[in-house]
């Protein structure tokens, strides 16, 4: 397990440098989205800002007006559950040139098969620790589809530094949660199988 430091835009070669397991601090930016702009993009929409290079934060913030009122800054930014974006995830990767997705939960088949194709990598953030990842943004720097999709399910575009995460899907095919699921299951069909049967109700 190593530590790496990564600032965007994110190249090939890094990303394919990367193990699951590997801890990651990330610097520059990233840009929010869920299941509307998912879907937006899935379905031939366009998309207003460049992803080549670059990384989809699962994560619908919820931000503030400044004081000032002439910007934007977030309070809480947990990862949201990924498995949602699913259908969508492969294609966009393929397509835009996604280096790094980041969220909570890990993905499937597809997307991992997407990852290690282009170059990708799923990241997991820490869950539940909302205001504490907060911290590690320092600016919002543009906002999109705020009107239409509302301000949890807009694309945000954020500077961060040191953010931290943990590398669950790799870009060689790896993925800690369906390792994690397979030992779990493992383990579950050990102990129904070495279980005592049920003994028989008594004759009457």
């Amino acid at each position: 397990m190593a530590l790496h430091r990564l600032h965007t835009p994110l190249k090939e070669e890094d990303v394919r440098a990367l193990a699951a397991g590997d801890t990651i601090l990330l610097s520059g930016t990233i840009h929010t989205g869920r299941d509307r702009f998912h879907k937006h993009l899935g379905e031939g929409g366009a998309c207003p800002f460049s992803l080549q290079g670059g990384i989809l934060f699962h994560c619908g913030p919820v931000v503030r007006r400044t004081e000032t009122g002439s910007g934007w800054e977030v309070v809480s930014a947990g990862p949201t559950t990924s498995a949602r974006e699913e259908p969508y995830m492969a294609d966009i990767i393929a397509q835009y040139g996604v280096r790094a997705i980041v969220g909570k939960g890990g993905m499937g088949a597809r997307t991992l098969a997407a990852c290690r194709e282009n170059g990708c990598v799923y990241l997991q953030a820490v869950g539940g620790a909302a205001a504490l990842l907060a911290e590690c943004i320092k600016s919002v720097t543009g906002v999109h589809f705020l009107d239409a999709f509302g301000a949890t399910e807009a694309s945000w575009t954020l500077e961060v530094e040191d953010f931290p995460a943990l590398v669950g899907m790799d870009a060689h095919g790896r993925s800690l949660f369906a390792e994690v699921e397979a030992a779990s299951r493992a383990t579950l069909e050990t102990l129904c199988g070495t279980s005592p049967a049920p003994s028989a109700p008594p004759a009457h």
